[in-house]
């Protein structure tokens, strides 16, 4: 094949395809397009670039198919620090209602609801209690507040707290802060509402974190009337740790902690961080418990407060569903519907709540970002032989009462260690677009430079065949105007008469403007002299 001349090579419009091939930096190109006819060597060159092209295209879309599948992976860590937050600790009671606080008129209102009382047997269940029968003429009150019920008739923690220390230093009541949860009125230690300062440990072991005396008081706990559902016969403490974020869900996720024993509980810190769509399914969007009839938006709308957490979620999961369905809210549930009463509990609220446990009805995301414990128990008997003589004349209790009534519990970390469980993306889009790159220069050789070529090229053929065909159909046009005028104007010159007044200089040819007007206005005059 024979190159190209220079001279010929520059009379080429930048469209050629012959130009573009012998300046493009993708390989290949340059021997299909160059000069010469139609060879074998040209078609092979094109089988290969045709073949690498689209074994390019293959890959680029299994990577781009891959990448929209966004998978993630779990990463796992330890570390290190010198300080760790305390975690919340909440404490309920199992038995939910002191029975020295009943009275006739709680019997008359929740009786049948609580503790599934008949009317008639209210004398019976009051000497029972070692409380006098109703007096004659006795008129309850028109009104009735459960959540008064159990906040003047729960366990006080001022009575079950007999020693409190927290890193050796005394601690008490004023530490903990009062929270209803399904079993009743309870107490969480370290919980950081109304901006209190979050406690710190600096050491892990024992000593280095809560340490509590508690007394179950089992005098105060009522008889066991009927067998259902609601009826505890266990006596002890349910201990819940969770982070300050989340609210208390004692009843499910408490640990029990008995009378006459001496329980460790050994934690140690966890942060978990999951990824919102589409790689995972977590949320970050509190949300609202108060009942809207939306049914597009089952879980509610977004709130400013508390934070989104897991439990958060179920608990306004299930006061929506109540509220939607009894027109009211237990008195632990958040929100501002009304509290129910006992009839709408015993009728509506507690048969909703079961029924939703059992079928799993609140559908909630893992939290983007959370705080959760793990946990090792192990326990002692208490007290000693020893020790129970000692702890009679210091708590001024017989001993059998220490031994069926008092516990002590330890919550502390194992180590200031804690552990990272963390979501990341499995393919990045700095990995697609390393990808598609290397696979560019593997099969044709190219780079993001090419693909400026090729477009650059595009836009030369646009400007060259495309606008260029009508930018030289308006010369034409204005030139067969042209003709079609000087061809008119030199007939009416034959008929013009002609003066001889001598020689004269040749007359200038006459030029062509833009506007036909004035073109024929000059040649006119031109021809009248």
């Amino acid at each position: 094949m024979k190159p190209t001349s220079g001279p010929e090579e520059a009379r080429r419009p930048a469209s050629d395809i012959r130009v573009f091939a012998s300046n493009c930096s993708m390989h290949g190109v340059g021997h299909i397009f160059g000069p010469g006819s139609l060879s074998l060597r040209r078609g092979m060159w094109a089988a290969a670039v045709v073949l690498s092209v689209v074994t390019f295209l293959y890959q680029v879309a299994g990577r781009v198919r891959y990448y929209r599948e966004y998978h993630h992976q779990t990463a796992l860590d330890e570390r290190e620090s010198h300080q760790l937050v305390f975690p919340a600790v909440t404490l309920c009671n199992i038995n939910a209602l002191r029975r020295s606080r009943l009275t006739p008129n709680d019997l008359h209102w929740a009786g049948a609801a609580l503790l599934g009382l008949d009317p008639a047997e209210h004398s019976t269940f009051l000497r029972a209690l070692g409380r006098p029968p109703a007096p004659p003429g006795f008129m309850p009150s028109p009104t009735f507040d459960m959540a008064q019920l159990y906040d003047r008739a729960g366990h006080s923690l001022d009575d079950m707290l007999l020693d409190c220390r927290f890193r050796g230093e005394p601690c008490g009541p004023e530490n903990f802060t009062m929270v209803f949860t399904r079993m009743g009125k309870c107490y969480t230690f370290n919980s950081g509402t109304d901006g209190a300062e979050l406690l710190t440990t600096i050491r892990g072991g024992i000593g280095n974190g809560l340490d509590l005396m508690l007394d179950v008081q089992q005098e105060e706990y009522l008889p066991v009337w009927k067998d259902d559902d609601e009826t505890p016969f266990e006596v002890g403490i349910k201990v819940q740790i969770h982070s300050q974020e989340e609210p208390p869900i004692i009843d499910q996720l408490g640990l029990g902690v008995s009378p006459g024993f001496q329980t460790f509980i050994s934690c140690q810190q966890q942060q978990l961080s999951f990824l919102p769509p589409p790689w995972g399914d977590c949320s970050s969007v509190s949300l609202n418990p108060n009942y809207e009839p939306e049914p597009s938006d089952p879980l509610g709308s977004p709130s400013s407060s508390p934070p989104y957490s897991l439990m958060g979620c179920r608990l306004v999961c299930e006061t929506r569903y109540v509220a939607r369905k009894c027109g009211c809210r237990m008195m632990y549930m958040p929100g501002g519907a009304p509290v129910c009463n006992p009839q709408q509990y015993k009728d509506c609220a507690h048969p909703a709540i079961d029924a939703m446990l059992h079928k799993d009805g609140c559908a909630c995301p893992n939290p983007c970002a959370s705080t959760r414990y793990a946990k090792e128990l192990s326990m002692v008997r208490m007290p000693s032989r020893s020790a129970a003589r000692f702890l009679s004349r210091k708590l001024n209790r017989s001993e059998a009462y220490i031994a069926e009534n008092v516990l002590a519990l330890e919550v502390f970390f194992e180590a200031l260690n804690y552990e990272t469980v963390e979501q990341k993306k499995a393919y990045e889009m700095s990995e697609l677009l390393g990808d598609i790159g290397g696979q560019m220069g593997l099969f044709i050789g190219a780079s993001l430079l090419t693909i400026l070529e090729i477009l650059d090229y595009l836009c030369e053929v646009f400007q060259d065949k495309v606008l260029g065909y009508f930018w030289n159909r308006r010369p034409s046009q204005r030139h067969s105007s042209t003709n079609l005028l000087q061809e008119g104007l030199g007939s009416h010159r034959t008929q013009v008469p002609q003066l001889s007044l001598g020689p004269r200089p040749p007359t200038p040819p006459c030029a062509v403007t833009k506007t036909l007007s004035a073109s024929h206005r000059t040649c006119y005059l031109v021809t009248r002299l």
